[in-house]
């Protein structure tokens, strides 16, 4: 009698990769061959609506290989959202993410095993040098600050891109029902059984990354107005400390016009703090902005992604969605 093996499930997004998802996938067969006797596996690569012949690409993948499974998303939703779509329609007893540029390479998923099997819930690579530009490693180092900050991250712990995952893990995250995913928060508020393991870094195969100031703004925004309410505090402990200076400001003013009765009023000074408290005041009613726009675009409905086509189902006799 055969014993069931697990199964790897491998979730890309891709992005303006008509020309580098094909060696990834290759050498995602070719590490895996050491894990032959050890594990099944499936590739799912999600097309975030890509302006360029990735979706082309995809289906001749598929064609070639049995398992490997394309789906094409109607607008581009992001990393998150295709992340999302990659998990929904994955049936893996374990997800293996990583990047569709060969950054993350593929010939090192055996640490991420390894490191897994010694029973961890999330294994992260960690990059001793990483490849990106400057601005790329700068976001990313911000990104770690603020989540450390505001999402009770560990501080020693680094995160990526390039990650495996226990299935719970990846059924928690999906039973999130709202826009603006943000997988980092939902895999904190999930398990803190996480760990590191260092890896290579490569460099890119073609092209630039995608990522834009704007889209780290936005991914930022997405994750600490999603899954903590520490900017909000911190608008409130503002607003109060402001609010103190401001009174003592003003106690100084009197004092020492009763001293100095030939002492004007100073304009520049009046101007400053009106300049200061507004400055604040401002801040915080966008901050609240940023939470009631958020809440209202939960409640229409938004979705995290829809799928346009498929190459094939990767989950046959299992209902799956279009959209969720």
């Amino acid at each position: 009698m055969s014993t069931r093996m697990d199964k790897i499930s491998f979730v890309i997004p891709c992005y303006c990769s008509e020309h580098t998802i094909k060696p990834v996938v290759e050498d995602i067969y070719t590490a895996m061959e050491e894990f032959r006797n050890q594990y099944t596996f499936e590739i799912l690569l999600v097309n975030d609506c890509s302006p360029d012949l990735t979706y082309q690409t995809i289906r001749m993948l598929a064609e070639e290989h049995e398992n490997v499974y394309g789906f094409n998303l109607s607008i581009n939703f992001g990393q998150q959202g295709a992340l999302m779509a990659g998990f929904a329609n994955c049936s893996g007893d374990l997800v293996i993410c990583l990047d569709d540029d060969g950054q993350t390479p593929p010939s090192e998923i055996g640490k991420l095993i390894e490191k897994y099997q010694e029973g961890y819930d999330v294994v992260y690579a960690k990059y001793g040098n990483k490849k990106h530009s400057f601005f790329r490693n700068f976001g990313s180092r911000v990104n770690d600050k603020m989540a450390s900050l505001f999402m009770g991250k560990p501080k020693d712990l680094s995160v990526s891109s390039f990650y495996i995952a226990r299935r719970y893990v990846i059924d928690e995250i999906l039973k999130y029902p709202n826009p603006y995913p943000y997988i980092l928060g939902l895999i904190l508020r999930t398990t803190r059984n996480i760990a590191n393991v260092e890896v290579e870094h490569k460099e890119r195969l073609e092209g630039e990354s995608g990522y834009t100031m704007r889209k780290l703004l936005g991914l930022w925004l997405n994750g600490f107005t999603a899954f903590s309410i520490v900017p909000l505090r911190i608008s409130t402990v503002l607003g109060i400390a402001t609010s103190f200076f401001a009174f003592l400001f003003l106690i100084y003013t009197v004092i020492h016009k009763i001293i100095t009765p030939s002492v004007p009023v100073g304009w520049s000074s009046m101007i400053s703090v009106l300049l200061l408290v507004s400055g604040v005041m401002m801040c915080m009613m966008g901050m609240l902005g940023e939470y009631i726009g958020r809440m209202y675009i939960s409640l229409n409905r938004s979705p995290q992604f829809i799928i346009k086509e498929r190459t094939k189902d990767s989950r046959k006799g299992e209902e799956t969605d279009e959209s969720h």
